[in-house]
């Protein structure tokens, strides 16, 4: 597999905060007549990249494709991404099944899930 892109509308703004959840190493930004439009994150060997390109339009509805975070402890760690302007959406009630979810700060959903 080689990335999952979102689409949004600040680019190296939102890249900056998925370095900040993921630890991912971000390439430097790809401009088009001063105005970022492309930025990749690298991922450790054996992970998909993550890539943000500059769309025209705000996200509207539920995303078709999301991200999965999988920790140990997914109240703490969602505690932490949310100190970094995620929101919380919301947690599952399924003790077989459980998972938070948050949306970044465009809006695109993704969980936190307990690793079992």
């Amino acid at each position: 597999m080689g990335s999952v892109v979102v689409d949004c509308g600040d680019p190296e703004a939102l890249a900056r905060f998925w370095v900040a959840v993921t630890g991912y190493r971000m390439d430097e930004p790809e401009a088009e007549q001063g105005a970022v439009r492309w930025v990749m994150l690298r991922a450790p060997a054996g992970q998909p990249n993550l890539a943000f390109q500059k769309v025209p339009e705000p996200k509207q509805g539920k995303n078709r494709v999301h991200v999965d975070l999988y920790t140990a402890d997914e109240q703490a760690e969602a505690a932490r991404i949310e100190a970094l302007r995620a929101t919380r959406i919301s947690v599952s009630e399924d003790p077989d099944d459980v998972f938070i979810v948050l949306a970044d700060p465009e809006g695109n959903e993704f969980c936190v899930c307990r690793q079992s």
